[in-house]
């Protein structure tokens, strides 16, 4: 049976489970999306968002974006606010590729001028970006370095060369969230991530140079203030998170508490990915402190990608990337749970806001945007598949009924497995060659995996995201070249 049929309408694009549906729920449940896009929701979306509404401390609602599908706890695009005081932190919120983000970087090239250059530029970008499963990147550091480079994030590697000064302040939390504490992550965490600052790892990760047409300019003026300013401008887009060293830190942190849930702190969720402690615990601040050093690490790994793609384009194209103008919009992080004021019954309440596969988008003049930001709002990317593009929109005003938080993809429809099935990698990539669309990857099997028909109508997805007042569209992205994990 459909999912619909168990929601209440709140408008076109809300819908809400009450808090009576299931034993324990503490709040409403509230799914974004059109009708098309819940009724083809599994039901898996619905199972999770419920039972995320049981977790203590949980405020107003418990939320599931637009791409929301199955994950791991949490729905992919779920969030959920909690009290500081009383309210939990759970691995299962946040994900286990902590901080899986994206970046977006203009240049001042139009497509025409980089035509006959697009194969070098990918197949550049494809031996210099290292992609794939337990691939290591170029950036050497000792175990102890890599410890120190968690704690700063992005600043590490711009005062190591790997970047300009000017791209901490377009980057969430100018590229470091403060408070990582390397003491409480596991060695096994370090030897897992310490090789792979600068990769972009596998899955649905990737690194893409795209092209902004005149005709998918959607708010010129918006386009214009974050620096689209010329017809066919050429972008390069990429998505990758913090590897194997935030995977770690999240399997060890769910692991302790499951040991302490219950017998220590009398805590009881319907589903054990769901493992909680109290954020005020001694195990919740550890794993906190933990997870941050995980969003520095991706912060890191993603500046130092930007630099190779500089390098990349100026190698080939024989121009200074800064002639190349080779300027970074923005970097946004999807999987993170954040200290946050918030409005709760009217009046001002700091909340641990949990994402999980959704972007947070702050509007206009919200308290913590960069100055370059104040008047656009925050930058925010939602990610389509290889096949179809990316878009580009900012976060609004109307964004607090959603603890300023939106969707960050298309959002799978198809299992890989299915996919995998469905679609044959060498096949796929002579059809998009056809098509435009140059691709290099690391595994034709993992090509197949991210077919485009495994994923949700992103043009539906974004729609909804504005019709439903939580982002605002500002320029949609073609892919012309494409680098896969």
């Amino acid at each position: 049976m459909a999912i619909i049929s168990k929601l209440k309408k709140i408008s076109d694009t809300v819908w809400e489970v009450p808090a009576d549906y299931k034993e324990g729920m503490r709040v409403p449940a509230r799914i974004y999306g059109t009708e098309k896009l819940v009724t083809e929701m599994d039901e898996g979306v619905l199972e999770q968002t419920t039972n995320v509404a049981t977790l203590p401390g949980i405020e107003k609602y418990a939320l599931c974006m637009p791409d929301g599908h199955w994950g791991y706890g949490f729905p992919i695009g779920g969030v959920a606010a909690m009290d500081e005081r009383s309210g939990v932190i759970s691995p299962g919120g946040i994900g286990f590729d902590v901080n899986c983000g994206m970046r977006l970087v203009l240049t001042s090239l139009t497509y025409d001028e980089i035509r006959e250059h697009l194969r070098r530029l990918v197949d550049r970008l494809f031996e210099r970006v290292p992609a794939g499963i337990g691939c290591s990147g170029f950036v050497k550091v000792s175990q102890d370095e890599f410890r120190t480079m968690v704690e700063k994030g992005a600043q590490w590697c711009v005062e190591k060369g790997y970047g300009w000064a000017e791209d901490l302040e377009r980057t969430e939390e100018f590229g470091r969230v403060g408070g990582a504490d390397a003491s409480k992550i596991s060695q096994k965490a370090v030897e897992r991530g310490y090789k792979q600052i600068g990769t972009l790892g596998s899955g649905n990760h990737y690194l893409e140079i795209q092209v902004a047409r005149s005709e998918n300019i959607f708010d010129p003026a918006l386009a214009k203030a974050l620096g689209i300013n010329i017809a066919d401008q050429v972008a390069v887009m990429f998505h990758c998170g913090s590897r194997g060293f935030g995977h770690q830190v999240a399997t060890d942190y769910l692991q302790t508490f499951l040991k302490v849930m219950g017998p220590k702190y009398g805590i009881r969720t319907p589903d054990r990915e769901l493992a909680c402690a109290p954020f005020l615990s001694p195990e919740g601040q550890d794993y906190f402190a933990a997870m941050k050093c995980a969003i520095n690490m991706s912060f890191a790994n993603r500046q130092v990608i930007l630099h190779r793609v500089r390098e990349v384009f100026s190698e080939v194209l024989r121009k200074d990337p800064v002639d190349l103008g080779m300027h970074q919009v923005c970097d946004v992080a999807h999987n993170t749970a954040r200290l946050e004021m918030h409005d709760v019954g009217g009046r001002q309440k700091r909340l641990l806001v949990h994402r999980k596969g959704a972007t947070r988008a702050l509007g206009p003049g919200a308290e913590g945007l960069p100055a370059l930001y104040r008047l656009t709002g925050q930058p925010v990317i939602i990610g389509g598949s290889m096949e179809t593009g990316s878009y580009l929109l900012t976060g609004v005003d109307s964004g607090e009924q959603t603890f300023f938080s939106t969707a960050h993809g298309s959002g799978r429809t198809m299992s890989r497995h299915k996919a995998k099935k469905m679609f044959h990698g060498k096949t796929l990539q002579r059809d998009m060659e056809r098509r435009g669309i140059y691709v290099r990857t690391a595994s034709l099997s993992g090509l197949a995996e991210e077919a485009g028909p495994a994923y949700k109508d992103i043009d539906e997805v974004v729609q909804a995201t504005q019709a439903a007042g939580i982002s605002k569209i500002v320029a949609r992205f073609v892919p012309v070249g494409n680098v896969k994990g």
